[in-house]
């Protein structure tokens, strides 16, 4: 029998994962040679090694945990660490009890000398290795916690059982496991650059931008909308499309190149080509992405987290979790996670804007903050609240009613540890109606996501800006959709032969229109940013992109724009929108400005030319120096300085667009 064993694990015939479940201990130390398929995904290797996974997953499948606490990932302040706890035996597909509604899993994370307490919601993790191996039964149970503090944390849990008791957090305690506590110590982070970890969480702290808690930075975003149905990936499993002409899954195989080694996948090498979409959108200095989480009955019909398309009280767990192997390299990467929780034909079903009644099914709880609801928010905050840079977006051109807005707002308020932003997005000609009954102490919204005509994106940002200022609680609004829905954000000249037309022959707007007026447009304004919409009738489309190459000069001249405000330390999150004193008359070509008054004036010129900059009242002298928003580079300084109490008199260096950075000296 010799000649069968070898004596060291690591001499195996087939590399193996890089873990398994922690309470499966060490493989075995002596293997047979021989080479087989492994159970539960785990590719290749030995009989011996087979023997023993099979032994693990049979024991997972049929044995409850004995309460063992495992603290996992890098023990380090904002990074995400995770306590998984080996608790009941469940299934994916249980009802009685059902293991995301009928337990409620929490942790409750106090720092033990910053005075931080932090609840957070957990959830059923199948065998706490889903992404690989597709498991649907098992007994670990998980809550993910980014700490903002270095130093001693200790925790206890709480597991509570019984009816809706996820929702309700009310039940008979579950022995052992409720009350366990434990604690365990936090380094400081060790991350630099994009990398979310080297800035801490992205707060709402009662301005019109958000702001790190770490390095205390404020945030600009730029980055893409579409496609928005990003996560209708075949490499997720339970991914099908029921729309598979209008909707079909993608491969992002024009970004399986930009995959490096040492970057994360599943199964192999399942994931690449999201991954990979991921860098290269990082690569070109932008800093955000969005999806939808749930569009049964929508235009892609393709994403949703359960473990079928209407099964929504039983939730996919190795489809969670490979969502989260993308979304957790976002934050390595730097880029901002856009959640949007509906789409508009699955918010509640009413007429409207041309759409047909569709299958109640397909919606949540017809609209109401109802049990379907309540579950859904609470295993997406449960998931992925841990990340450092998100919004939770009530849905895309949502069409509920103000009460039932103002309730699911609550309910995110209520259950999110981390208060991330939250925002809510609407039709360009609804938006009166939506967004103002809940300006204000009227909702638990801090922000607003902007569908308009690419043309409008500055009149209406400031719109917003202007609103929810005046009625007490400054939101954090974006231009996130650009119109029409033909055309949006165009591909580059030259892209699959595109010459500047729709499929239909219509000629639309240029990316350098795009650059003008919705981007400059929406930050001159006051505006935190911009997310690129792609139209239906323009080579890969919102519902079919696969390929974010097709827009790459449009995403280089957004992250000049970012570059501008970081490496010149605009105090952009101080300064308020100054139309007005760049003596704009109707009929005028438009330009825009920034200022904070008596200290620093941005002027944006879309067509080059002359404009005057009212300096009455203002005191000093003041620089001219004009930035090129087509190429970046250093600001190119004017050969005179400006003199406060008159009216300046700016020319631009040539008729493209320019930004004068009008600064007072010293």
């Amino acid at each position: 029998m010799r000649h069968l064993l070898i004596l060291l694990a690591t001499a195996s015939l087939a590399a193996q994962p890089a873990s398994y479940p922690v309470h499966w201990g060490e493989p075995p130390p002596i293997e047979t040679r021989d080479l087989r398929p492994l159970p539960g995904g785990y590719g290749q290797g030995s009989g011996t090694r087979a023997k023993w996974i099979q032994d693990n997953l049979t024991r997972d499948a049929t044995e409850p945990g004995d309460g063992e606490i495992s603290i996992l990932g890098e023990h380090r302040q904002w990074h995400k660490v995770t306590l998984s706890l080996s608790g009941p035996l469940a299934r994916e597909t249980d009802t009685d009890p059902n293991p995301f509604l009928d337990f409620a899993f929490a942790v409750t994370f106090r720092h033990q000398e910053g005075g931080v307490t932090l609840r957070v919601p957990g959830h059923f993790a199948a065998d706490g290795h889903a992404a690989e191996t597709g498991a649907t039964s098992g007994r670990i149970w998980r809550a993910h916690f980014s700490p903002d503090l270095p130093g001693r944390w200790s925790y206890e849990v709480s597991f509570l059982q019984g009816a809706r008791s996820a929702i309700s957090d009310q039940g008979a305690a579950l022995k052992p496991w409720h009350g366990l506590k434990g604690d365990f110590e936090i380094a400081p982070s060790d991350k630099t650059g994009r990398d979310f970890r080297a800035h801490g969480r992205l707060r709402y702290v009662g301005k019109h931008h958000l702001q790190f808690a770490g390095s205390q930075r404020f945030f600009l975003k730029a980055g893409a909308d579409a496609p928005e149905t990003l996560l209708a990936y075949e490499d997720f499993d339970g991914t099908e499309t029921h729309k598979p002409d209008k909707g079909p899954l993608k491969t992002w195989q024009p970004h399986v190149r930009d995959w490096r080694e040492g970057d994360p996948c599943w199964r192999g090498d399942r994931g690449r080509g999201l991954i990979g979409a991921l860098n290269y959108l990082a690569g070109t200095g932008c800093n955000a992405f969005s999806f939808l989480t749930y569009n049964a009955g929508g235009d892609g019909d393709n994403v949703w987290p359960f473990v079928s398309r209407d099964a929504k009280r039983h939730y996919d767990c190795s489809k969670l979790d490979q969502w989260g192997v993308v979304f957790d390299h976002a934050t390595t990467l730097g880029l901002f996670c856009h959640f949007k929780h509906q789409e508009t034909e699955n918010d509640d079903h009413r007429l409207g804007h041309g759409r047909k009644a569709a299958n109640v099914g397909e919606s949540l709880d017809g609209g109401a903050l109802g049990v379907e609801r309540k579950l859904y928010l609470r295993e997406m905050i449960s998931r992925f609240g841990h990340l450092l840079a998100l919004n939770w977006n009530l849905g895309e051109e949502n069409t509920q009613t103000p009460e039932e807005q103002r309730d699911m707002a609550r309910w995110l308020a209520e259950r999110d540890p981390y208060q991330h932003l939250r925002v809510i997005h609407s039709y360009p000609d609804e938006q009166d109606r939506v967004y103002s009954p809940l300006l204000g102490e009227a909702s638990d919204l801090t922000g607003a996501s902007l569908q308009n005509p690419w043309n409008q994106a500055h009149a209406r940002t400031l719109q917003w800006l202007r609103a929810s200022a005046a009625a007490g609680k400054p939101w954090v609004v974006a231009n996130d959709e650009q119109g029409s829905a033909d055309s949006g954000v165009p591909p580059d000249l030259g892209y699959e032969g595109y010459e500047g037309k729709t499929r239909d022959g219509k000629v639309v707007q240029t990316p350098d229109d795009i650059r003008k007026h919705t981007l400059w447009g929406t930050l001159l304004a006051g505006g935190a940013g911009v997310e690129y919409y792609f139209g239906y009738k323009l080579p890969q489309h919102d519902l079919a992109c696969e390929d974010w190459r097709s827009r790459d000069q449009s995403w280089r001249w957004a992250a000049l724009a970012l570059r501008f405000f970081e490496e010149h330390h605009i105090p952009f999150q101080d300064m308020t929108n100054a139309d007005d004193r760049i003596g704009k008359e109707p009929g005028d070509k438009p330009r825009y400005c920034l200022a904070r008054d008596g200290q620093i004036y941005l002027v944006y010129l879309p067509e080059g030319g002359d404009a005057s900059l009212d300096l009455a009242g203002i005191e000093g002298r003041f620089s001219l120096h004009w930035f090129n928003p087509r190429a970046g580079g250093p600001l190119q300084p004017a050969p005179d300085s400006l003199q406060g109490g008159t009216t300046a008199h700016l020319h631009a260096p040539n008729p493209e667009d320019w930004l004068a950075v009008v600064r007072r000296v010293p």
